[in-house]
């Protein structure tokens, strides 16, 4: 029977030093920020903080020096992110970059791809937005329709991408599409870096419920695409969206999206001693203390160079479960409205961005009845 890895780590004391770093920094940084918009954390967009970012070596920590990075190990990388998230850094700019797309490069792409695209995620240059949902196929990303045809100067690609994050404001993304239409449904898949400014290629914000528009549709109208911009082997792009997953359900935004919640939360009841907030707002932190510590051995089995997705997807699914939660006990300790304008205290601000957001969080990433199909697989229940 497969056995979870979620082993009692810790990070190391010499990590303690680049912590203290990185909060000096926000201190600074993020001086006068207000708290409604450390609500967003990593969806919130600023290419001046990216900057200034990579300007202290805090994108492609992990990345060899030779594509720009910096070669630090994973668990400093998870001690950065963790602090950026927990002040509400508006990360957004190079946050997939960092994340998913510069590491597919990086293991799965050319040298000329890396030379090209990996420098430039580590200065803060370089965008990225994820293409793989798609209208119509819902949670059933294998059923994708978006096709690549080969063509006489490399490939054209037609079809739509949907729910696509930051793509107004991106230069590239890599994007999952069908090369052989009659193969397998896993099969035939492919994926390709496509420069999004690129002819027959259209970019359309969609104004979501708390008139947001981070999501997108992406529209490929027989867009030419260089035969060069094939990321890894052609009919590979199943098992390499796979490994891109694994970077995104595990790391510490699966359970801080609601953090600056937390935090007010926390502040609004100091040196109160009511029993009940007492015990709530304890086994919120309890939480949060788990989770952290599940999130941790992860990181540590990455540095390792282990490729844990199945604990990935129970961190991001029992994370998505806490994040969701919190709007809702922050609302009855303190008998708070959520308010969506600057009419409100902080607290009830951060709370209306939340609960308008937070259904979206056992969405993004893969659902929750994705997620806990893929446990079951991996526990050998189905």
């Amino acid at each position: 029977m497969t056995r979870f890895r979620f082993t009692a780590e810790r990070l190391p004391a010499t990590c303690e030093p680049l912590r203290r770093e990185v909060r000096a920094f926000l201190d600074d940084a993020l001086a006068g920020f207000p708290a409604e918009r450390r609500a967003y954390t990593w969806t919130g967009w600023d290419e001046g903080f990216t900057a200034k970012v990579a300007a202290r070596g805090w994108i492609g920590m992990t990345w060899p020096r030779r594509w720009g990075g910096h070669e630090r190990s994973a668990l400093e990388r998870y001690v950065v992110l963790e602090e950026m998230l927990a002040a509400g850094a508006p990360v957004a700019a190079h946050w997939i970059g960092d994340r998913q797309s510069g590491p597919l490069i990086l293991r799965y792409g050319t040298d000329a791809q890396r030379a090209a695209i990996l420098p430039r995620i580590c200065l803060g240059e370089a965008y990225f937005c994820i293409g793989m949902s798609e209208p119509d196929s819902g949670s059933d990303l294998a059923s994708i329709r978006t096709r690549a045809e080969r063509g006489p100067r490399g490939w054209r690609v037609t079809g739509t991408k949907l729910w696509t994050t930051g793509a107004q404001h991106c230069e590239y993304m890599i994007a999952l599409v069908r090369t052989s239409p009659a193969a397998e449904k896993h099969a035939g898949l492919s994926q390709f870096l496509i420069p999004l400014r690129s002819p027959g290629v259209s970019v359309r914000p969609i104004r979501d419920l708390a008139g947001n528009e981070h999501f997108c549709e992406v529209v490929f109208d027989d867009a030419e695409v260089p035969a060069d911009a094939l990321v890894g082997g052609e009919g590979n792009g199943w098992a390499q969206v796979m490994a891109e997953l694994a970077y995104e359900r595990s790391g510490p935004e699966r359970y801080l999206s609601c953090h600056p919640l937390l935090t007010e939360l926390v502040r609004a009841r100091t040196g109160d001693h009511d029993a009940r907030a007492r015990i709530a707002i304890g086994r919120q932190v309890a939480a949060l203390a788990t989770l952290r510590g599940m999130s941790i051995a992860v990181a540590h089995l990455l540095d390792a160079g282990e490729h844990p997705a199945l604990e990935a997807a129970i961190v991001k699914d029992l994370g998505a479960v806490f994040e969701q939660e919190l709007p809702g006990v922050t609302q009855g300790l303190l008998a708070c409205e959520p308010c969506t304008d600057a009419s409100g205290t902080a607290v009830a601000q951060v709370l209306g961005e939340l609960v308008q957001n937070a259904p979206s969080f056992s969405l993004r990433g893969g659902t929750r009845e994705i997620l806990r199909g893929i446990i079951a697989r991996g526990l050998g229940l189905r």
